[in-house]
């Protein structure tokens, strides 16, 4: 009887048994389908994130290669407004030529050399660009290229070898000038 009664318990404790690892088992079943579940959403998120990253990548490759067609666009387009003014230019040059070959007249030449400067002035003012007028040396828009003992007042302009320009207020070629210089001040500062 005792031999039965350890017999029962032993099936009694492996029924026991079996219904804990039975348990446990479907335990760690069930957590290895709601890991594999976890994995699985994130790996589409990270797919998704992948495609998105791909359609932004090609976005903004297409947005860079439209804003570089778009540069060049604008450029050759203020190119060409240029170059049509300056054609017209041209246009009286040729006449001016045409005229001078056609005689020795003095004066027609100096009329053609007269319209072709307007011609030019008026383009460059249309542009924006003005000359720079200056009687004293100011070396923000003005450089020396020599200095003359003068009875003439100290830093005022004597002669401009070469005209300065802004171009909408901005200084886009200095004014090249010759400048008075007195030396009475000078000689002054020595008495003194």
């Amino acid at each position: 009887m005792e031999n039965d009664k350890e017999t029962a318990n032993e099936q009694k404790r492996e029924n026991n048994g079996c219904d804990c690892r039975a348990d446990a088992r479907d335990e760690k079943i069930s957590e290895l389908e709601v890991l594999k579940q976890s994995v699985d959403e994130q790996k589409t998120l990270a797919q998704n994130y992948y495609d998105q990253l791909v359609r932004l990548k090609a976005d903004f490759d297409n947005f860079r290669r439209r804003s570089e067609k778009e540069k060049k666009d604008y450029l050759d387009c203020g190119k060409e407004k240029i170059l049509v003014k300056q054609i017209a230019i041209d246009d009286v040059l040729q006449h001016a030529l045409k005229s001078a070959k056609a005689g020795n007249n003095m004066e027609s030449i100096i009329v053609g050399l007269d319209m072709i400067n307007k011609e030019f002035a008026k383009m460059l003012k249309e542009e924006g660009v003005e000359e720079i007028q200056c009687e004293k040396f100011d070396p923000n828009v003005c450089e020396a290229l020599d200095y003359v003992e003068s009875g003439d007042e100290d830093g005022k302009i004597l002669e401009v070898y070469q005209i300065g320009y802004k171009m909408n207020g901005k200084l886009i070629r200095t004014a090249k000038v010759k400048v008075a210089k007195n030396d009475e001040k000078s000689e002054e500062n020595k008495e003194n």
